[in-house]
């Protein structure tokens, strides 16, 4: 331990092993899906910030730690991004340094169990909040969110039912501290063994109480994958090779076919002959088709990524344009600045334009299916909204293709599962080139996986349920119980300043003394 302590000295090599401990928690996330080393993959990093010399070490130790964590999660970006990446990681790992300057001020030394079992609160809180403001589409959206580790895990998704992904998040990190307590602080032991039984007491708790969805009724829905097609006109190539796949279906009792992000590249009001096209699908297979067009409006200036409903007469008029954009991917913030990044990789030449609203469309059959495009299937807050305003199936098109052979299809996949539970609706994820699945409305997947490699159509046999889960209900309530405690816990440390200044003494002027050096004597 006293050759770490030496080794770790350099502030070099100390911001470097607390990047590589930031970087662990990945190895939780497809596709090595390591999920249960969620639990534990902060404990180095946490030992890192509490073993910190001094407070402002330890928020370079949570600064570099989150640093490490931002390019762990996001590596797929680097052919995309370049050298972008690493700055970005730089600015928003800043959002950790005060998460490890919690940690020393809460672990830091010896601790007894009062500090133990309020860090044990404080921490977590801490964590949520980096999420929370992390999570805003400008900074990257919710990707790589803790708690979004544990989607195959069956306890998991009922807890996600009760509090989203953000209830994960904080248990995960609380279960991390415990571990980080029971290893190096012995004065806090008893409150991290209660916290962890605490942990799975609410975990038995949602698992037999919190209500199931109840499944009533069952759709039919098929997702078309044509994989990479490359060279000229590879959109004309893609559209007939979807219309190939699609015809398949037919007599297979389709309720809903599904085309992923982009399947389509030309506007339909410009291009009757497609929606024709489209339209004799939708009779061969006896089912809407949903598609996705990526182009410039025919009746509104711009480029728009817009989920549009075909049926057997053409497009029906639902439709659904993406709201919230992948940052450089799909426009690029301030691009009167930071325009430049157009020419070091693959960052949008021109920025696509924003859908206002979230759709609920009508099918036949009367199946209400709630579109998401791409980037949003990662927001909690957009799925839940959907299921609120009576969405029976949630529907993610994305595509990938700027990533294949990377963790990031598998990762993208694997938030349908979240999605499915904490909204009590089932959802399936169909893309252009990426990872293709069905989840049922526990989060259970419905199959295996279509992989980045597949080239087919497939049909989801797709369990229907209604109700109310208590995340749809109550919202993110483990966010606003975090906000609490920390405004707590600043209030209760400026009390403590304050305190502290009054009862300082005052400081006394020193007494006038005699040509002796001896004080003078009052009236003298």
């Amino acid at each position: 331990m006293r050759t770490i302590d030496r080794w770790l000295t350099s502030p070099w090599r100390r911001s470097g092993a607390a990047a590589l401990a930031g970087a662990l928690p990945v190895l939780a996330f497809p596709a090595p899906s390591l999920w249960w080393f969620a639990y534990v993959a902060l404990v180095p990093w946490i030992l890192l910030a509490r073993s910190a010399p001094t407070g402002r070490r330890a928020a370079y130790d949570g600064w570099c730690g989150g640093f490490g964590f931002l390019v762990a999660v996001h590596h797929w970006l680097l052919p995309s991004l370049h050298v972008f990446i690493f700055l970005i990681a730089a600015l928003l790992g800043a959002l950790w340094a005060p998460w490890g300057w919690l940690v020393r001020r809460f672990l830091g030394g010896a601790p007894g169990p009062g500090r133990g079992a309020a860090a044990l609160l404080v921490l977590p809180s801490a964590w949520l909040a980096v999420e929370l403001v992390r999570s805003w589409q400008g900074l990257g959206g919710p990707w790589g969110m803790l708690g979004a580790s544990q989607w195959q895990v069956g306890p998991a998704l009922r807890l996600a039912s009760v509090g989203g992904v953000w209830l994960l998040s904080f248990l995960v990190v609380a279960v991390n501290v415990a571990a980080a307590v029971l290893m190096s602080v012995r004065g806090s032991r008893v409150p991290a063994v209660a916290s962890l039984v605490a942990t799975a007491a609410a975990t038995s708790a949602a698992w037999t109480w919190a209500p199931r969805p109840d499944v009533d009724g069952r759709v039919r829905i098929a997702v078309v994958q044509p994989g990479m097609v490359d060279g000229q006109d590879s959109g004309g190539r893609r559209f007939a090779r979807e219309e190939q796949l699609t015809r398949q279906l037919a007599g297979q009792g389709a309720d809903l076919v599904v085309w992923g992000e982009s399947s389509v590249g030309f506007d339909l009001d410009d291009r009757p002959a497609l929606a024709r096209r489209l339209a004799a699908l939708s009779r061969a297979t006896g089912a809407d088709v949903l598609v996705n067009v990526d182009a410039r409006r025919s009746d509104r200036p711009g480029i728009y990524k817009s989920s549009v409903l075909v049926g057997p007469n053409g497009p029906t008029g639902d439709r659904y344009d993406k709201m919230r954009l992948v940052p450089f991917g799909e426009y690029v913030p301030a691009r009167s600045l930071l325009g430049w990044v157009t020419s070091m990789g693959k960052a949008a030449g021109e920025d696509r334009r924003r859908g206002t609203e979230q759709v609920v469309m009508n099918v036949g059959h009367g199946l209400r299916i709630g579109p998401l495009v791409c980037f949003e299937t990662a927001f909690p807050d957009m799925s839940r909204h959907l299921a609120q305003d009576g969405a029976d199936v949630l529907l993610g098109q994305s595509s990938t293709s700027s990533f294949q052979g990377s963790w990031a299809p598998r990762q993208h996949a694997s938030l349908a599962a979240l999605r499915a539970a904490e909204t009590g609706r089932p959802m399936v994820h169909a893309t252009l080139t990426g990872v293709s699945a069905g989840y049922g409305p526990d989060g259970e997947p419905l199959g295996p996986w279509l992989d980045t490699g597949a080239n087919t159509a497939h049909m989801y046999d797709v369990p229907l349920a209604h109700g109310t889960t208590p995340y749809v209900r109550y919202g993110d309530w483990p966010v606003h119980g975090a906000l609490l405690v920390l405004a707590a816990l600043c209030a209760t440390e400026g009390a403590r300043a304050l305190r502290l200044r009054r009862s300082e003494p005052e400081s006394l002027v020193p007494p006038a003394r005699t040509a002796h050096g001896s004080p003078a004597r009052p009236g003298r």
